[in-house]
Parts: C-alpha cells; structure tokens; sequence
C-alpha cells in the first residue's frame, strides 16, 4: 500500500490511540500537529477506552463510525478497537487517500517491554506497519501526583522532531519500511535528556487477582497499569454490581514491577531518556532456546514414535 503527499505537498498523518478520541493525549497530538500548519490531519480513534486490547480486531460485526468535529483535522469515531481503527483509516474506505505516516498516541502510560504485547497504542502502529505505511506509537509515562494534562501537549511538542525526520525521511523513500517505531516519554519531559535508541526489555506488571462481591470493591487497573485508590465506604457506596449467588467475581491486583537492565526501554525511560524503540510484528525465541529444540525436537521422533501411541 503506498501513499503520496498530497494537499499541498503537505504530508497526510493519520492520528489513533487506545484511549479513545476524547483523550487529552490525542488532542493534544492533533491540536499540535494541526498548529504547524505543516501536515493535512486525518483522526480515526475508538470512540471508547480501548487500554490494553492489544492487537484485537472486530470480525463479526459492522463498525459503528461518526463524525467528530476537531478543529483543522476529518476525524472520526470508531466503536472498534484501534487495530480497527488503523485498518479502517488507511483503507481508502472512509478517508479519499491512504496516509504517509500513522501516530497512535500519546497514550497515558508507558509502553515499555512485555507490556508492549498487550498495549492498544502501540497495536495501532503495528497494524499501519502490516500494510506497508510507516508508523509510530507514542507514550507519556504519565504518575499520579506528578503529571498534569498539560504534559501530553509537551510530550507531542517533544516527538514533533522525530515525527518531521521520519515525514523527510518518506519523502525521499529512504525510510525503512521493515520496522515501525515506539517512542517513550519520560515523566518530567521538560528535563528529558535526550532521545535514545532503545531495545524492547522484559519489564512486565506482575498482576494478580482478587475475589470480590462487587464491580467496585478493590479498586481499578488504571490504563497506566497503576492501581485507583478506594476506600472501603466508597466501595459500598458506588458498588455498580454484586455477585449472583451462582458466580463468582475476581479482578486483577498489581502486585508489583519486574525490570530488566542495561540500555532497554523501561530502564532508560526511567533514567529520563526519550526511548526510541525499533520494532517489528515478528515473535522470535531467543537463540538460547531455539537452540534447545534443534537437539529436542529429533529426540521426540526417537523417543516417542507415532506408532507408539
């Protein structure tokens, strides 16, 4: 699928997120990218949270689209998830072109290591990747307490370098069409240090689960994989369903972090680096473990014969 720039000469950028089309981080992408008056903007986002769907798709039933006025872009909701929405967006379906360059993001929280598997945002990215166009998901470490609304527009402001080098970068189709990017923002983006070029890590959120009687009771898994605070009266008091004698309720906990080391995303994010991370929609063993079933696997045959069964 190949697009072209057009309005102008000015690149076409379609923006999606997972955390639906109202989201500060999206506006504040849009809202950014529109000022410039550098790019001709195109929004197709869930019309609804889709935090960590990954790269689910809707298969059995239409999507439901509608029309969102924001100002200086064609944007559209979407009832799907945002695979969906990039599908959508870049087939010539609803928008009359396909776009140069796909943004998801800027979602509240960061994409970094395993995490990676289950995030929405960076699905959005991957599916534009799938069909040949050049994309990158984009997240703002966003902590309870220290972050503010206003941090999305600078981490957009943060990302518009890298998004303008890879729009030349297009252009003059030396731009590798064999990877997309993920891009991490630190929480105090005013005294990031830089950008870096990371590698995926294994930082992973240990969940648990815990038994409830109701919808409310021990608090929510926020999208940035942190816990809301909830008090037992306020439990009671905004209890939306209890059990039925005949079922169970279990929600997930955060128990706690596990982190890699070395120069991977989650560790350089936190040492305040915008994390610049090549990726690709391949799932490879490590080498370590491919090597293991070169000798497992003709043992199999020896050791347990068809015949045998």
């Amino acid at each position: 699928m190949e697009a072209s720039f057009v309005a102008g000469d000015r690149p076409t950028v379609l923006v999606t997120n997972d955390d639906g089309i109202d989201a500060p981080g999206l506006r504040a992408l849009v809202s950014l990218l529109v000022s410039t008056n550098r790019f001709h903007v195109l929004v197709c986002a869930p019309d609804s949270e889709k935090s960590a769907v990954s790269h689910s798709i809707t298969w059995r039933n239409a999507l439901s689209v509608k029309q969102v006025d924001i100002s200086g872009a064609t944007a559209f909701a979407v009832s799907g998830t945002p695979a969906d929405c990039t599908s959508l967006g870049i087939s010539k379906a609803l928008f009359p072109s396909v776009p140069d360059l796909v943004i998801s993001g800027v979602n509240m929280g960061d994409n970094c290591g395993y995490h990676i598997v289950y995030s929405g945002t960076v699905a959005g990215a991957r599916e534009a990747f799938f069909s040949g166009i050049p994309a990158v998901s984009v997240s703002y470490n966003w902590i309870r307490g220290k972050s503010n609304v206003n941090d999305f527009t600078l981490a957009a402001k943060a990302c518009l370098p890298i998004i303008s080098a890879i729009l030349a970068a297009i252009k003059t189709k030396h731009y590798p069409k064999n990877c997309f990017l993920n891009i991490d923002v630190p929480t105090d983006v005013v005294n990031h240090k830089g950008y870096r070029l990371t590698r995926q890590g294994k930082s992973f959120v240990k969940m648990g689960w815990r038994q409830v009687t109701s919808e409310r009771e021990g608090g929510n898994v926020l999208s940035t994989m942190t816990m809301e605070a909830n008090s037992s009266e306020s439990t009671h008091a905004r209890a939306l369903k209890n059990a039925p004698l005949d079922h169970l309720l279990f929600k997930r906990r955060v128990t706690r972090i596990l982190v890699g080391n070395g120069h991977t995303d989650y560790c350089s994010l936190q040492e305040g680096y915008i994390t610049v991370t090549p990726l690709g929609g391949l799932s490879p063993a490590e080498l370590d473990a491919v090597s293991f079933f070169q000798n497992w696997l003709p043992s199999v045959v020896n050791h347990y014969p068809s015949s045998a069964l």
